[in-house]
């Protein structure tokens, strides 16, 4: 069976495990390490592997400083493509992810997914004090304890801990 991707091109490498389809056999081969568990791509620096090769070459950035896309508003660089797309964002009004409740838009979409969590009070992030807390990226300073996810959350629990933004 040929698959069409949203622009009208045909994919005519399909995945036996999973059905995913993709335009170039490199592709396919490279996606089907996610189901054998291989990782041929190996950091000569330390070792890490990776199933694709491109997730390597963003690695190596790590290693190397290499900072090859830039914002061409502030001059920040960064060493993957798709940070600098959302801190474009920041310059801009784009605000490509809105909460379907209240309408609220933001720039990344694990904020909007934070938010929305206030909205179903789902609460699935747990902390040594057994207080069940919205957000995980949050430092209680009562127990001390540290969770990173996400940047700018300040929450106060029910107990009036008091807790600070993680920002990263």
């Amino acid at each position: 069976m040929r698959h069409k991707c949203s622009r009208g091109c045909e994919r005519p490498y399909c995945c036996d495990v999973c059905s995913k389809a993709f335009t170039q056999k490199k592709n396919l081969i490279s996606h089907k390490h996610l189901h054998t568990g291989e990782r041929p791509y190996c950091c000569d620096v330390c070792n890490k592997t990776f199933t694709v090769k491109g997730c390597l070459t963003q690695h190596k950035r790590l290693h190397s400083g290499e900072r090859p896309y830039c914002c061409d508003v502030c001059n920040k660089a960064f060493a993957v493509k798709g940070r600098l797309t959302q801190h474009k964002r920041l310059h801009s009004d784009e605000r490509p992810y809105c909460c379907d409740v209240c309408n609220k838009a933001f720039i990344q979409k694990h904020h909007m997914v934070n938010h929305q969590r206030l909205h179903s009070g789902e609460h699935p992030y747990f902390l040594m004090c057994a207080i069940r807390h919205s957000f995980k990226s949050v430092t209680c300073s009562f127990i001390n304890a540290y969770i990173v996810v996400s940047a700018h959350i300040a929450v106060m629990c029910a107990i009036r801990h008091s807790f600070k933004s993680i920002t990263w």
